[in-house]
């Protein structure tokens, strides 16, 4: 469990419209991957997408993790899984038989079990282009964020510590196979009988806070930055998981 108590804990301000990222893109394993923080850091977090791929909220976000904090800096790695075609803003939430089509044929090359296989090769790449890194992180988003879940308990050897935001597709049944401590921060977008459920199966450090006011996706891609509730959502989240990444990675 971590404090509650955020004052000591520091982020760049957030900007609300045409952030410019301070990173850079590079060829990680044979993926494009958008990578942040200083090039000689000794701990390293894996940033898994949402399913709009690489929008100024989520980079702005990465650039946060990495370098948000004096304490601690990390270099973060977020590889573009989607080879460049992520799904379309329009499509979600779907409200059309279009949209619902669109995305249902656009999963079919998005799905967990495809691509879950690439992450041991993308770590030891990213090892051999900053050979100080000695311990991984993860954190993901929506998609991502199922990612992290799955991770955890599957290749949980390859990570000290994961942190969910808006996960699709929470289930219980998998929390009770994570071995490392995790983090979830929920939206109002998630079942609050799954969030609890996924809690109360968890045995590892953990931290699970539901933000009632925030949509799904509010720490990533739908964030709407201009709007000061939204933008307070999305900075009490990285404030949450640097302290968590802090703490355990």
């Amino acid at each position: 469990m971590i404090t509650k108590n955020l004052t000591l804990l520091r982020i760049p301000p957030v900007v609300d419209e045409g952030y410019e990222p301070k990173g850079r893109y590079v060829d990680v394993a044979g993926i494009r991957t958008y990578v942040t923080g200083p090039s000689d850091a000794n701990k390293a977090i894996l940033a898994v997408y949402d399913i709009f791929g690489f929008y100024p909220q989520i980079l702005q976000g990465a650039d946060i993790l990495a370098t948000g904090n004096a304490e601690q800096s990390y270099q973060v790695f977020m590889p573009d899984f989607f080879n460049g075609s992520p799904a379309k803003m329009e499509w979600y939430p779907p409200t059309t038989d279009e949209h619902k089509a669109a995305l249902t044929e656009w999963f079919k090359d998005a799905l967990w079990s495809t691509h879950q296989p690439k992450i041991p090769g993308i770590l030891q790449a990213a090892e051999e282009l900053n050979i100080n890194i000695k311990s991984w992180g993860i954190i993901g988003y929506c998609w991502g964020g199922k990612m992290a879940n799955l991770v955890a308990g599957d290749e949980s050897q390859l990570f000290k510590v994961a942190v969910q935001t808006s996960p699709a597709r929470i289930d219980a049944g998998e929390a009770a196979r994570v071995t490392i401590p995790t983090m979830l921060l929920a939206s109002n977008g998630e079942s609050v009988e799954d969030v609890k459920a996924y809690e109360e199966s968890l045995s590892v450090p953990k931290y699970v806070e539901r933000f009632e006011d925030q949509v799904h996706g509010f720490m990533s891609a739908r964030a709407d930055l201009k709007d000061d509730k939204v933008k307070a959502g999305y900075e009490k989240g990285y404030r949450l998981a640097l302290k968590f990444f802090h703490e355990h990675l």
